[in-house]
């Protein structure tokens, strides 16, 4: 599928009140529950409908799954049973559980749960067998409607479901999510951020806990406080060691909420200490403060009433910090505001989201290691002009999020190593070339290239202006992304590949020349000889001329000039309207061809007779366009061969359609923009 984005524009973050519906048949939630109500059917979803392909995409199911409602399952279902609750998430036999650590987060936090749990829907008198959640995508709020069959064996629920046998609101949170991601298979394997993400629309920034700051439990503690979304891991050395036991009773590449953090009078002296959550809802860490744990006894009951401690096997437990450190390696922290971000003081954060592509052949160029293409991926200016309070530079995080690879991987996508670079502004508002690139190094970058939906980083950089590269890290990888910038200060950003300008010469006209030179001699006889007397030849005829003539052309190699091409360029020249071209009209034209190949072997840097077409955009610079990356996104998919190189027939045939848009554009006064998207990209 091509990935073609045609506004790159800053957008203002969205807002989860304008949840866009998702339904195929245009339906909201309401129109959808009031017509099965009126026809007194409970709701089916054709767009996830219960069968196979909405479980897997790659294999049939190892045992027979029966899809039931909840009804059938048990005799008082409920949505929600005493609030909805961290214990209320169980995992099943699906492999998703870092999106259960991030649920188990969300409960933590009432108001983004009731957002992404619309909390009024219920098995009552108005029951439908349809309910909806809301989750965040790429900048934009989406309600996900589903039907309540949920897959079964033997009479019990599969995947995720709740301690509480008759309560759904889980396993139903979980289908909506398999359904935004195409099936439940897809929800196999995932960082937990994403879905902290997906959940509140906020950032995420991930921790080494081994490299952590100093102040890393004051860290922790004000972001619990502000009610961010927080999960921890163990690192594997090796696929054999995923979901692998420690002696101490954790597993490693295993998804953990953190649930809690406090400080406890023990023995006299106050003792860190940190709760986490196995999503499994059982296997608990055996260590110090584990539930059973001989410390436990020499704390006041009223402490232990505090701190909610008890000796039950429901995947929850405390842990001394300093063990913490000692056996995770990882902590993901999603900030539901931008003013939760920083670690001290609460304060505004400015926002801009730019969405772009990255497309074969034009602007998927790849990371600094491959120069001859990093240069033409898109780029974006940001401008720092005011400094933090109280401080020499300018505080921004940048991050970086590919679009929708999850939902593709049933057509074999998978996530794609991203990162970015920053490089200080030359002082232009053109997309830089390739020499640039060459002789300057980056002023940041993010900390890895890693194959993660989204990629972050916080920076502090001089006030000033900074040109900023995302990228995949090999070329010609294709996909969708949203870049989110969020700055202390207000900072602007604007995309650089968005203008377009045309700056052609004035165009001759024939006019009569005292001598003709002696390459126009021969021309003539040609024409005399192909048309006769009136001196004016069809398409078919000029495909005689110009292949007869280019064909003793030394320095340029090519297959021969098509019939298509030579019917562009009588269109180009004809003024009298006649279909034909006259010799008169056709000295212009030579002028103008002997231009053009002369830059198509400028930008042939290797003499094979075609360019690479990342090399487009400076070619098409050369002759007078400066096209934005959505109209050179469809030139390419349109003249370049699947080795994204460019014949000179191809290239002769792109700029004589922009000579005649730009010709048309200037006689009608339309907007350049709108008239060559029409023209182009028939």
């Amino acid at each position: 599928m091509p990935y073609l984005h045609q506004d790159s524009k800053p957008r203002p973050a969205a807002h989860p009140g304008g949840a866009r519906g998702t339904h195929s048949s245009g339906q909201g939630y309401e129109q959808l529950k009031r017509e099965c109500l009126h026809r007194g059917v409970l709701f089916e979803d054709p767009d996830f409908p219960a069968c196979n392909s909405s479980l897997f995409f790659s294999e049939n199911p190892a045992i027979p799954f029966v899809w039931k409602r909840p009804g059938d399952i048990v005799k008082d279902p409920k949505f929600i049973v005493g609030g909805a609750t961290r214990t209320d998430i169980c995992q099943g036999d699906l492999g998703d559980c870092w999106l259960l650590a991030a649920i188990a987060s969300l409960t933590l936090n009432e108001k983004a749960l009731a957002r992404v749990v619309p909390l009024d829907q219920n098995f009552g008198p108005d029951y439908a067998g349809i309910f909806h959640f809301q989750f965040w995508q790429h900048n934009e709020w989406l309600d996900v409607v589903i039907d309540d069959r949920l897959p079964t064996f033997k009479g019990r629920l599969v995947f995720l479901h709740s301690a509480e046998l008759n309560e759904f609101w889980s396993a139903l949170l979980e289908k909506a999510y398999a359904k935004l991601n195409g099936s439940y298979e897809s929800l196999k394997g995932g960082s937990t951020i994403e879905a902290m993400e997906d959940f509140t629309g906020g950032i995420g920034e991930t921790y080494d806990v081994k490299e952590a700051p100093d102040n890393f439990y004051e860290i922790l503690g004000k972001a619990l406080k502000r009610c961010s979304m927080v999960g921890c891991s163990i690192d594997t050395s090796s696929a054999a060691e995923s979901e692998a036991r420690t002696p101490f009773g954790l597993v490693k590449g295993h998804a953990y909420s953190v649930t809690g953090i406090e400080e406890v009078s023990y023995r006299g002296q106050q003792v860190q200490l940190i709760r986490i959550r196995n999503p499994w809802g059982q296997v608990e860490w055996n260590g110090p403060w584990s539930d059973n744990s001989a410390e436990w006894r020499s704390v006041s009951p009223s402490e232990q009433r505090r701190l909610s401690q008890a000796a039950r096997d429901d995947g929850e437990f405390w842990m001394k910090f300093e063990d913490f450190k000692v056996h995770f390696d990882k902590v993901e922290i999603c900030n539901l505001t931008p003013d939760a971000l920083e670690d001290s003081t609460a304060h505004k954060w400015e926002v801009a989201i730019h969405q772009g592509s990255w497309v074969r052949g034009a602007t998927a160029g790849g990371c600094r290691n491959f120069l001859e293409t990093f240069w033409t991926n898109p780029q974006i200016k940001l401008h720092l002009t005011e400094k933090d309070d109280g401080q020499e530079e300018c505080t921004f995080i940048a991050a970086l999020m590919q679009k929708g690879r999850r939902k593709l991987k049933k057509l074999g996508a998978e996530m794609l190593t991203i990162g970015y670079s920053i490089y200080e502004s030359p002082g232009t508002d053109e997309h830089l070339g390739k020499d640039f690139f060459r002789y300057h190094a980056s002023k940041a970058r993010s900390k890895t290239y890693i194959n993660l939906r989204e990629v972050s980083h916080r920076f502090k950089l001089p006030p000033g202006d900074y040109i900023l590269i995302p990228t995949t890290f090999e070329p010609h990888q294709e996909a969708d992304f949203c870049l989110r910038i969020f700055s202390e200060k207000k900072a602007i950003t604007e995309d650089l590949d968005e203008n377009i300008a045309i700056d052609l010469p004035e165009p001759l006209h024939p006019t009569p020349s005292p001598q003709e030179t002696e390459e126009e001699k021969q021309f003539r006889a040609l024409f005399e000889q192909i048309s006769g007397k009136d001196l004016a030849i069809s398409a078919e005829e000029l495909e005689y001329v110009l292949n007869a003539v280019l064909k003793k052309t030394k320095n340029i190699k090519f297959k021969k000039l098509s019939l298509i091409s030579c019917r562009n360029i009588i269109s180009l020249m004809d003024t009298n309207g006649y279909g034909k071209l006259e010799f008169s009209e056709f000295k212009i034209f030579w002028e103008k061809l002997k231009k053009w190949i002369s830059i198509f072997l400028q930008f042939d840097f290797d003499k094979s007779g075609s360019m690479s077409s990342y090399e487009l955009r400076g070619a098409l610079k050369a002759a007078g366009y400066q096209l934005n990356n959505y109209l050179l996104q469809l030139i390419v998919l349109r003249y370049s061969d699947e080795q994204f190189q460019i014949e000179f027939d191809d290239f002769l045939n792109c700029v004589i359609r922009l000579e005649n848009a730009s010709r048309v554009f200037q006689a009608l006064s339309v907007k350049n923009k709108e008239f060559i998207n029409l023209n182009i990209g028939e």
